[in-house]
């Protein structure tokens, strides 16, 4: 990209990059978590619009900025908490439990809002997707701290181990004692508490809560997971990986930009990224079985 283009490698243009890939990073994080157990999170999408609309709301009718916060990380904890409880107890597919649960929420959304989006005027509240904190963008360090997070989680507790074991052999992970149930529950409540945290950083940015934000970024997520090496068939993955995959992706957006891509050939460049990314994952994973 810097060769083709002057303006890429450029320290605005990097942060820039960084701070426009800030929601997505925060969404793939909780991803890797849901993927690597062997499921997958097709709603993100849904929940990152009404996680915005729901802090727009609360905000817009006078709760405090932290309470409004709060609530919403809540809301998006509970969200994922009854995909979980639904996908481990009922034995649902998460594919079928998650895409149904992106109508209904993308519905709840537009009812609630009338199909229009809901206007944040407070300026504290925007300095969260826009503001600094010295020369770093607000939205950038609260990247670097999730993912700081999600690292120590998966790499270094209990909970992470189980996490890979239940990826890696469901059955085995059961008959070592493990409660798979509430470990893959506990992997899609924290999901959707970590993705209404990107809706929050999302609204804030925009300084609206819209019911058509996020509309397809689901699938950046699970294309940047997939891409920084998790098996999209659980098991294995690192949230560096993600880290990178998110690099990826957010420099072939901002490269295409720059390069004046119109956005439908944008939409067919990326679907041939994720139709490759998961091609050679799944490659990697023949050679694997097959040793």
């Amino acid at each position: 990209m810097s060769i083709i283009t002057t303006d890429f490698l450029t320290v605005d243009n990097l942060l820039n990059v960084m701070r426009q890939s800030a929601v997505l990073c925060i969404m793939a994080v909780a991803m890797t978590f849901i993927i690597i157990t062997g499921g997958i999170d097709l709603s993100a999408g849904s929940q990152l619009a009404v996680s915005g609309v729901v802090v727009s709301g609360l905000i817009v009718a006078g709760v405090s900025i932290p309470i409004a916060i709060l609530i919403t990380v809540l809301v998006g904890g509970l969200i994922g908490l009854f995909m979980g409880t639904v996908i481990s107890t009922q034995n649902i597919p998460p594919f079928i439990v998650t895409l149904a649960m992106t109508t209904i929420l993308s519905g709840i959304a537009f009812v609630y809002t009338e199909g229009t989006p809901v206007v944040i005027t407070d300026a504290v509240f925007r300095e969260i997707g826009r503001g600094y904190i010295g020369p770093i963008p607000t939205a950038i360090i609260i990247m670097i701290v999730v993912a700081i997070i999600g690292h120590i989680l998966l790499s270094h507790t209990r909970f992470g181990r189980y996490v890979y074991t239940i990826g890696d052999n469901e059955e085995a992970a059961r008959l070592c004692g493990i409660n798979v149930k509430w470990v893959k529950t506990g992997v899609y409540a924290f999901g959707g508490a970590v993705t209404a945290i990107a809706g929050i950083v999302l609204a804030s940015r925009l300084s609206s809560g819209s019911p058509n934000a996020g509309t397809g970024s689901e699938l950046d997520a699970i294309a940047a997971v997939v891409l920084g090496g998790t098996n999209l068939f659980g098991g294995e993955g690192k949230i560096a990986g993600t880290l990178m995959g998110v690099a990826i992706i957010s420099i072939l957006n901002n490269g295409l930009n720059l390069l004046n891509v119109s956005s439908y050939n944008q939409l067919m460049i990326k679907g041939v990224v994720i139709l490759l990314a998961v091609w050679l994952n799944s490659i990697k994973a023949r050679k694997k079985a097959s040793v």
